[in-house]
């Protein structure tokens, strides 16, 4: 199963956006949001919520605990 920074790369790229286009769209250095993609820091719960809902999945799947994508 993914974990959280591999499904996060894996759901931008489905998009089509690029780490400063996601880093803008959430107000915050691209800097920060690489680590979220490398693993090296996680986001904030409110944030995380943010991200699940922008790409429209579950936080389950997300964080890398489900397959399911849907949100229910």
């Amino acid at each position: 199963m993914e974990n959280f920074s591999s499904r996060l790369r894996k759901l931008r790229n489905e998009k089509k956006i690029t780490q400063k286009a996601i880093a803008d769209q959430f107000e915050q250095s691209v800097r920060a949001y690489q680590y979220y993609e490398s693993g090296e820091r996680y986001p904030e719960f409110l944030h995380l919520i943010a991200l699940a809902d922008y790409f429209d999945v579950s936080l389950d799947y997300l964080v890398g605990r489900s397959d399911i994508r849907e949100r229910r």
